[in-house]
C-alpha cells in the first residue's frame, strides 16, 4: 500500500511539473508569436478628439515596433463605455487593446447604472498614456483674481455656477471635488461640449469652468476670461505660470484627466509586458511628445502594475465623491 501511495504521489508530482512546464512553454510561445496579426486599438470617442489624436499618434510607431498594422477603431457611445465593453469581450490575446480615459476606466461605472463591464475585474492595465490638467477659469466680471478670492466670493454668494462638457467628465469631477473640499455651494451646468460651455462663460451666463488648456488659454490670452489655477497636483508644463488649486488654498486637490491603455482581463503576462515595453518606448519619442503637447497632453508611461494601482485609486476616489454628490447611478 505504501509503495502504491508513493507511486501515486510521484505521478501527481510529475503531472504537476509537466503542467507548470507546459504553462511556461505556452507563455513563451505566446510572447514569441505575438503579435501574429494586426493590432486593433479601440477608442471610445469620435475621430478628431484628444483620445483619437493620441491613438493615431502612437499607432504608426507601434506598427513599426510590432511589424504588424495597428488599426484605430473608433467606437463612440455611452461616454466611452462602449469601447470598454467591447474590450472586455475581446479575446485575451493582446490583439485588441483600448486607449481609454478616466471615464471608461474609472468613473462611468458609478455615473451610469450598467456599463456592461467592471473596470477592475474585466480589464488588464498595460500602461498610462497621458496626463492632462484642466484650468480653472472665471468670467472677467467676477471679483476674483485667485482661488482664495473665489472661495471668499462663494462664501458670500451661494449658488455660483460652473459649466462642463457633460456629466462624469474631468471638468464636472473637478467641480464636484472643489465643491466638496471647500464646502462651497456650486451648481453644475452640463453642456454637450467644452465649446458651448466656454461660450456661456464668455457671455457671463455661468461663473466658471474647469477647461482644457487648449480651450481655455486662447481665451485667457485674449483677455476674455481669467485663469486662476490648474487642477492637477503639480504644475503643468503647458502653463507653468499657473499655480495648482492645491497650493492655492485647497491642499490635496488633484484632478487629472488621464489616458491609459488596457487589454482584456486574462491576457498573458508576457504579452502585457511586450505591449508595455513598446508603448513606453513610443511615448518617450520626441515626435509623439510634440503631438501630445499640441493637444494639451503630457506623455505618462508607467508599468502595468503602477497603472493598475492608479486605476484602483481613481475608481475608489471618484466613487466616494460621486456618491456624496448624489450623482452616482448605482
Amino acid at each position: 500500500m505504501d509503495q502504491y501511495r508513493h507511486r501515486v504521489a510521484g505521478v501527481s508530482l510529475l503531472c504537476s511539473t509537466i503542467g507548470i512546464a507546459g504553462g511556461i512553454a505556452a507563455e513563451v510561445q505566446a510572447q514569441t508569436n505575438f503579435p501574429a496579426r494586426p493590432i486593433r486599438i479601440l477608442v471610445g470617442s469620435a475621430p478628431g478628439g484628444g483620445l483619437d489624436t493620441s491613438a493615431r499618434a502612437i499607432s504608426e510607431p507601434l506598427a513599426t515596433a510590432f511589424n504588424q498594422p495597428v488599426v484605430v477603431d473608433n467606437r463612440p457611445g455611452a461616454a466611452g463605455s462602449l469601447a470598454g465593453q467591447m474590450l472586455s469581450k475581446a479575446p485575451a490575446d493582446g490583439h485588441t487593446i483600448c486607449l481609454g480615459a478616466i471615464g471608461n476606466f474609472a468613473v462611468n461605472y458609478f455615473v451610469y447604472k450598467d456599463i456592461g463591464y467592471h473596470p477592475l475585474k474585466d480589464l488588464a492595465p498595460v500602461s498610462g498614456i497621458a496626463d492632462a490638467t484642466n484650468v480653472l477659469v472665471v468670467h472677467t466680471g467676477i471679483a476674483a483674481t485667485s482661488v482664495k478670492e473665489l472661495l471668499q466670493l462663494a462664501a458670500r454668494e451661494k449658488g455660483l455656477t460652473y459649466g462642463s462638457s457633460g456629466t462624469g467628465n474631468a471638468g464636472h469631477l473637478a467641480g464636484e471635488l472643489f465643491s466638496a473640499m471647500t464646502k462651497s455651494d456650486l451648481v453644475h451646468v452640463p453642456y454637450k461640449g467644452g465649446g458651448p460651455a466656454m461660450i456661456d462663460l464668455l457671455g457671463g451666463r455661468i461663473t466658471m469652468i474647469f477647461a482644457s488648456p487648449s480651450t481655455a488659454m486662447q481665451q485667457v490670452k485674449a483677455g476674455k476670461v481669467r485663469a486662476l489655477a490648474v487642477t492637477t497636483a503639480k504644475r503643468s508644463a503647458l502653463v507653468p505660470e499657473l499655480p495648482t488649486i492645491s497650493e492655492s488654498g485647497v491642499p490635496g486637490f488633484d484632478v487629472n484627466n488621464w489616458y491609459g491603455m488596457a487589454a482584456p482581463a486574462g491576457t498573458p503576462p508576457a504579452i502585457i509586458a511586450r505591449l508595455n515595453r513598446d508603448i513606453v518606448a513610443v511615448l518617450k519619442s520626441a515626435d509623439v511628445a510634440q503631438v501630445f503637447l499640441k493637444q494639451g497632453l503630457e506623455p505618462a508611461p508607467t508599468t502595468p502594475e503602477a497603472f493598475g494601482k492608479f486605476i484602483r485609486s481613481e475608481f475608489e476616489k471618484w466613487g466616494r465623491v460621486l456618491k456624496a454628490a448624489n450623482v452616482a447611478g448605482r
